[in-house]
């Protein structure tokens, strides 16, 4: 019958658990039996040769065997038998110089050559061995027999029986067996317990299920387009996926490394790390708008969703603009109605000098602002957002002035991004004051944007914290959120090399300066002389 190999993860770690610790009992059993068997060979060898080296110092054993015959009636023969019988010993065999037994257990080998060379033990040496002989196998001893000159007469022989050697090694087998598997058992018990944890730690899932989930949660977390950041207890990054290298700008080296050495501090690292609470939790890193969701894991760590809100937040403040110039729109609408009613009166009265001097001041005003303004700001994107702006500045009740210094006459390198700056600036303004001036500076390379009011300012302590993300006195639209607009302006001036700050304007209110290093290309002074 064939055994099938099982597919769960805790039977194959209890499959496994139970042949290697059965394996390895196995192989501690042989190896002590090992030295054990050959423990008691030695033994018996060593009691062999004691019980020689004693009967070879028998001082009437030279005697009787130079002074008599061999013969089972003998001497020798009843010395032999007297020191066997008192040692247990198989049989003591003593031999002349010519290898003629003079004793032997069986009496009728007496006389006759023994069966074995004894030439070690007559050349005067002794020896040990196991061999076999008449008697069967023993534990043999061969000493030579010396008289009181030390010359050899013949030599004794001592057998120990090895059945008893073997009895002895097999005795122990059954107390080795039982501590065997008295472990083998503390041993699968284990094995179970480990195996029993396990399945409730894999779900009583296969290796091969939980490889396709691994392998499923990959092309998860890789092909959807939501960052999904994955946090050990300790804060370190342990997942990252493509969507959140992306947005963070970080790599797979990131993996393992605490969150606060590969993210600066501010807001970012302060959401993602969980030191600030709530849901869809608004935050920008690396001039990106994104909303962080964090959900704390069993182990003690978290998984944080993120997703990029930068292109929605963009149209929402597009949208905020569209709205502000349809009321400057409309109105310019009321305005417009209203001077063609004075327009239509003064012709009714007959006023016609009148009317010829009311339209032109009309429209050498409008004529001059707007040339006023693109004469100063080369770019035709910032020009028409600061006609715009002046537009709703005045639909509120408030004046947007063209500071007398505004020259930025060099070519923009991103022309959106200097928008989004000057847009938040003045949108912000156009909040909290009436009137406003805004000065753009061209230093070589360096574009200079600076935006006064003449609100309620912003107080010494408060000069930092009004540039983090979510922070914002106003009340959120239902379109969008607060607290983003001056968070968008320094991480865009940060990401240019540059700064925004916020200072005391003189007479009350607040001057936001905004530095954006290498924002200009500087057109050659021919070419400036030439569109002149």
């Amino acid at each position: 019958m064939r055994i099938h190999w099982p597919r769960r993860v805790f039977a194959q770690v209890l499959f496994t658990q139970v042949a290697i610790t059965t394996g390895v009992i196995m192989l501690i059993t042989g190896l002590f039996l090992a030295p054990l068997s050959h423990q008691l060979d030695n033994q018996a060898m060593h009691q062999a040769l004691s019980i020689a080296q004693t009967t070879a110092a028998e001082p009437g054993l030279v005697r009787d065997l130079r002074s008599t015959d061999p013969s089972p009636g003998g001497p020798v023969q009843a010395e032999a038998e007297r020191i066997r019988r008192a040692t247990g010993a198989l049989y003591i065999v003593v031999m002349d110089t010519r290898g003629v037994r003079w004793s032997h257990t069986d009496t009728a080998q007496i006389g006759k050559h023994v069966s074995t060379d004894p030439s070690t033990a007559l050349g005067g040496r002794e020896i040990m061995q196991i061999d076999d002989g008449t008697l069967g196998r023993s534990a043999r001893a061969k000493v030579p027999l010396r008289d009181g000159r030390r010359h050899i007469v013949g030599a004794v022989s001592v057998g120990i029986a090895y059945d008893s050697v073997h009895d002895r090694l097999l005795g122990t087998i059954p107390g080795l067996l039982l501590y065997s598997g008295a472990a083998l058992a503390v041993g699968v018990l284990a094995a179970l317990a480990v195996s029993r944890r396990l399945q409730r730690g894999t779900h009583g899932l296969a290796f091969t299920d939980i490889s396709a989930l691994l392998d499923e949660r990959e092309a998860m977390l890789h092909s959807i387009r939501e960052a999904v950041l994955a946090l050990d207890a300790r804060g370190r990054i342990r997942l990252l996926n493509d969507e959140a290298q992306r947005l963070l700008e970080l790599d797979q080296q990131a993996v393992g490394r605490p969150l606060g050495e590969v993210l600066p501090p501010g807001r970012t690292a302060e959401v993602l790390a969980g030191r600030v609470y709530g849901a869809d939790l608004i935050t920008v890193c690396r001039g990106r708008v994104l909303i962080a969701n964090r959900m704390p894991t069993g182990d003690g760590g978290a998984v944080v969703t993120l997703r990029d809100r930068t292109e929605l937040e963009l149209l929402s403040r597009e949208l905020d603009s569209t709205h502000g110039l349809l009321d400057a729109l409309r109105a310019q609408d009321h305005e417009h109605a209203n001077r063609l009613h004075t327009l239509l009166g003064l012709l009714e009265l007959g006023r016609h000098e009148a009317a010829v001097e009311f339209v032109v001041e009309v429209t050498e005003g409008h004529r001059a602002s707007a040339e006023q303004v693109a004469e100063r700001v080369n770019d035709p994107l910032l020009s028409a957002l600061l006609v715009g702006k002046s537009a709703i500045a005045a639909e509120r009740g408030a004046s947007l002035r063209i500071s007398p210094g505004t020259r930025l006459p060099d070519v923009v390198v991103d022309p959106r991004d200097l928008v989004t700056v000057l847009g938040n600036l003045i949108d912000n303004a156009l909040d909290v004051a009436t009137l406003i001036e805004v000065e753009l500076l061209a230093e070589g390379s360096t574009a200079v944007l600076r935006v006064s009011d003449n609100g309620p300012g912003v107080p010494p302590t408060m000069r930092e914290q009004i540039f983090a993300e979510g922070w914002s006195t106003k009340e959120s639209p239902a379109h969008r959120g607060r607290g983003l607009g001056l968070a968008l302006v320094r991480r865009l001036a940060e990401r240019y090399g540059g700064a925004a700050r916020v200072t005391a304007r003189a007479g009350g209110g607040a001057v936001f300066t905004v530095v954006l290093p290498e924002a200009l290309t500087v057109r050659p002074l021919t070419e400036v002389g030439e569109s002149r």
